[in-house]
């Protein structure tokens, strides 16, 4: 591999490593997310987009996490993606229509002249199922604002999948308080998620939520797009908010609305810069 062009994106604090192989010359490894990932001797994200080409000509972001491990979805993320592509010049259509792992998701970008300020995202519907989450039990049975022990004390929970699994703890304080990064790897690990879980630490405050996420994969995050769209979804389901609300983080405010066919997510896009990793680094890693 010769010298490797990257871009740092965020959205809400919720930072990328992207790249473009719309050839499908470079795919990605653990090793190679992982290094990139890597706050001190890489470039540093919280998770690495690979911009591609699906079969049919469109769009595919190819997410991983920042442990080098692939995920289905990324609604931060894929907002990123709709400004690099437009603003690269790779399209010059504000409606795109983005194929993921967890299928095509539709995007609106907004503009400011030629600068995408801001991107809504058509995040699909929910699923409460737990075969869909997926999650232990029975196949068509919802655990939604059921009891669930974690960190020495028992949270309301509601488990929802958003094309990627999420388990939202509704919380009575201000989750600040809440020690987030203790409690949060035991909980992604629960035996009752096969495929391990994002968690949401919830307080309803304001008309909205704030929330804090513990990303699966990746460990506390400034932000989570999917995990704007559960909270939400787990907060309107149990009567605690309308059907669109903000949904605050540490990294930033997200709107978010539940419709009768699927969340819609809206929130900014940021670019911070591009750069160019010589092969010397890249052997270095381990990854050339």
């Amino acid at each position: 591999m010769s010298e490797l062009r990257v871009w740092k994106y965020h959205g809400t604090g919720n930072d990328f490593v992207m790249l473009e192989d719309l050839a499908g010359s470079r795919p990605l490894s653990s090793a190679l997310v992982s290094a990139l990932c890597d706050r001190r001797f890489g470039v540093g994200g919280d998770g690495v987009i690979r911009v591609a080409r699906a079969e049919d000509g469109a769009f595919f972001m190819d997410y991983w996490n920042a442990d080098g491990s692939v995920a289905e979805m990324c609604g931060n993320g894929i907002r990123c993606l709709g400004k690099l592509v437009y603003e690269h010049g790779l399209t010059e259509s504000t409606e795109l229509d983005i194929r993921t792992r967890a299928g095509v998701k539709h995007l609106t970008l907004h503009l400011d002249g030629r600068t995408v300020r801001a991107v809504t995202v058509g995040m699909g519907p929910p699923a409460f199922s737990r075969a869909e989450i997926p999650m232990t039990g029975p196949p068509e049975g919802r655990f939604v604002l059921e009891p669930f022990e974690a960190g020495g004390r028992t949270f309301k929970a509601t488990a929802v999948s958003m094309g990627n699994p999420h388990l939202v703890l509704f919380a009575e304080e201000d989750p600040a308080a809440i020690d987030v990064r203790a409690i949060g790897p035991s909980v992604e690990r629960h035996e009752l998620f096969p495929e391990r879980t994002n968690v949401e630490f919830v307080a309803v405050e304001d008309g909205g939520l704030t929330v804090r996420v513990w990303e699966r994969g990746v460990g506390e995050t400034m932000a989570c797009g999917t995990g704007a769209c559960a909270a939400l979804v787990a907060a309107n389901e149990a009567g605690l908010v309308p059907a669109r609300a903000n949904v605050r983080f540490p990294g930033g405010v997200l709107d978010v609305e539940r419709t009768p066919d699927e969340v819609v997510l809206t929130g900014p896009a940021e670019r911070v810069f591009e750069a160019s990793l010589d092969e010397a680094w890249l052997r270095s890693r381990g990854v050339a």
